[in-house]
C-alpha cells in the first residue's frame, strides 16, 4: 500500500455487476495509484495502492488466482 493521498474530489466507481445489494466496494484513481472504500462506509477507512502493485492484482485476478474452489 502508498500512502494515503488527499481523496477529496476523487472519482470513485463501483462494478457494473455488483448486485446492489450493499457489499461493493469503489475504486478511485489516484495521482499514485489507486484508492478502494467499502461502498457501505463512503466516509470510512480507505486503502491506497500503489499503481504497480494494483496492477499485478488485477493481473492475478484475470488469471484466476482468486478463483474460489469448490
Amino acid at each position: 500500500m502508498s500512502a494515503a493521498p488527499d481523496i477529496d474530489g476523487l472519482l470513485w466507481k463501483k462494478s457494473s455487476r455488483s448486485a446492489g445489494n450493499g457489499a461493493c466496494v469503489e475504486v478511485a484513481m489516484t495521482a499514485d495509484g489507486v484508492a478502494v472504500r467499502d461502498s457501505k462506509d463512503r466516509t470510512g477507512p480507505v486503502l491506497n495502492f500503489a499503481g504497480e502493485s494494483w496492477d499485478e492484482f488485477l493481473a492475478a485476478v484475470r488469471e484466476g488466482q482468486y478463483d474460489r474452489r469448490v
